[in-house]
């Protein structure tokens, strides 16, 4: 994007904020560099070795000894089995939130084809395959479900206030109703968006 159309940078009590996150700004993205790619290995190997850990059946041996699991360990191949493992896990969870993302950029106004470009430029049959539900057709009267953050909400149309509302449940079990008054779907969906994420942390005590 070049200087002549620059992107609006509203703040959040701003009166155009929401108008602002619902207008899809093109390009989306800019590509990573190298360097950020191999920082993000690092980052999912940061994630991915607890679980390592946890469920190796050599670390929890040395668990029930009390004795430290000496990082050197790691080079045993039960050990990196189970990070495999864990890495396999990883990836169900990349799934799982590719399509949460896919769903909400499809449901506020994004195309097939700009969804397929943005997960490694696959083609616009590809993406409809991989996320059937992600854009769907809608008419005034339409209800439009949506999952993101491990919550689920769905958007619905008052022909009487020609206004967009939403209920929502966030994954930690909170429950909320919007009044009718978002002037788009695309708001609508951004507001309840906004509300799923709030409620994604964990409120129970952490696992040991």
């Amino acid at each position: 994007m070049d200087d002549s159309t620059p992107i609006p940078t509203p703040d959040r009590n701003d009166e155009d904020f929401w108008a602002t996150v619902a207008a899809l700004v093109e390009p989306a993205w800019s590509e990573p560099a190298e360097d950020e790619a191999f920082a993000m290995d690092d980052q999912v190997l940061d994630a991915v070795r607890p679980l390592a850990q946890r469920i190796s059946t050599r670390a929890q041996a040395y668990r029930a000894e009390g004795k430290p699991f000496d990082p050197a360990l790691m080079a045993a191949p039960d050990v990196q089995l189970a990070m495999l493992r864990a890495l396999y896990e990883a990836k169900r969870s990349v799934d799982r939130m590719a399509e949460s993302a896919a769903t909400v950029a499809g449901r506020s106004g994004a195309s097939y084809a700009q969804l397929g470009a943005a997960w490694g430029g696959i083609k616009r049959q590809s993406a409809r395959l991989k996320w059937p539900h992600a854009v769907a057709k809608r008419s005034a009267s339409e209800s439009i479900p949506l999952r993101y953050a491990g919550g689920t909400a769905v958007i619905h149309h008052d022909p009487d206030a020609d206004a967009w509302w939403y209920t929502a449940t966030a994954a930690d079990g909170r429950d909320e109703e919007s009044e009718a008054v978002h002037p788009t779907y695309a708001e609508a969906i951004a507001r309840a968006t906004e509300f799923l994420l709030g409620g994604s942390e964990p409120t129970g005590p952490a696992a040991p």
